[in-house]
């Protein structure tokens, strides 16, 4: 028998959140949720899931299905609710993309690119002040973090705080957090003529919070390397991990 995530009672609340987004109950549900964990934990191929969690391509096309409905976003939503969106960190990290990751039909941008560390995506998470992840983007690795914030900062309209490195020093940055009516912890840059005077360096200390959350998530290898051709079923991967975290609360 495989090793499995879910306890009794992750699952009992797991359970309940997947019933309301209009996933039916069968007989199977639990096994068929654990090939799906167990796959994002271990990075098999879907062929290689154990027999145990039934046929793996049954268990595949649940997940593809429950993917391309945007369901496990739903469900990892559903979690969050309670967030303390006192303090809200942000930054981005690179997932390797795997060869077998490459060869998307349809064109369309599936979110890998070529950075310095080869054919890559990137992550920008934003995390609460007690360091569980609230919302996500994917991008492909070409893209900067300062690029990226004005969409995921958008998203965190009931944030009081954001905090970020030096990575997204920028005016247009700062101007949409204080719009936003929460207040910017972001060094300056070494050249900048205003200084960091002003900065809370005890807050700031605390951004090892959405460091310590990519370490948590990059324990799953489906996360940390990307096998999936669309972006859409990492997206899912990703969501799968982050709604995992938030079970125990």
């Amino acid at each position: 028998m495989p090793r499995l995530l879910l306890s009794d009672e992750h699952w009992s609340k797991l359970r309940e959140i997947l019933l309301h987004q209009t996933i039916y109950d069968k007989r199977d549900l639990r096994m068929t949720v654990e090939g799906m964990l167990y796959r994002m934990r271990t990075g098999c191929p879907w062929r290689d899931l154990p027999e145990a969690f039934g046929n793996w391509n049954k268990v595949y096309k649940r997940f593809n299905a429950w993917s391309a409905s945007g369901k496990w976003i739903k469900v990892f939503k559903a979690v969050v609710e309670d967030s303390d969106m006192e303090w809200v960190f942000i930054d981005g990290s690179y997932a390797k993309a795997h060869q077998h990751s490459a060869g998307a039909v349809g064109g369309r941008d599936e979110a890998i690119g070529k950075s310095r560390a080869g054919n890559t995506s990137k992550i920008h998470l934003a995390v609460d002040a007690y360091g569980l992840p609230i919302e996500f983007e994917i991008t492909g690795g070409q893209i900067n973090d300062c690029t990226q914030a004005p969409s995921l900062i958008a998203k965190l309209d009931r944030a009081e705080t954001i905090i970020a490195d030096k990575g997204y020093d920028s005016e247009k940055i700062r101007t949409q957090i204080e719009r936003q009516g929460a207040k910017v912890v972001i060094p300056r840059k070494r050249n900048s003529l205003k200084g960091n005077g002003d900065l809370d360096k005890g807050l700031y200390r605390n951004r090892h919070l959405v460091e310590n959350a990519f370490a948590r998530l990059k324990h799953y290898r489906a996360v940390a390397s990307r096998f999936d051709k669309l972006k859409r079923n990492y997206e899912s991967v990703l969501a799968m991990a982050c709604a995992f975290l938030w079970l125990p609360m």
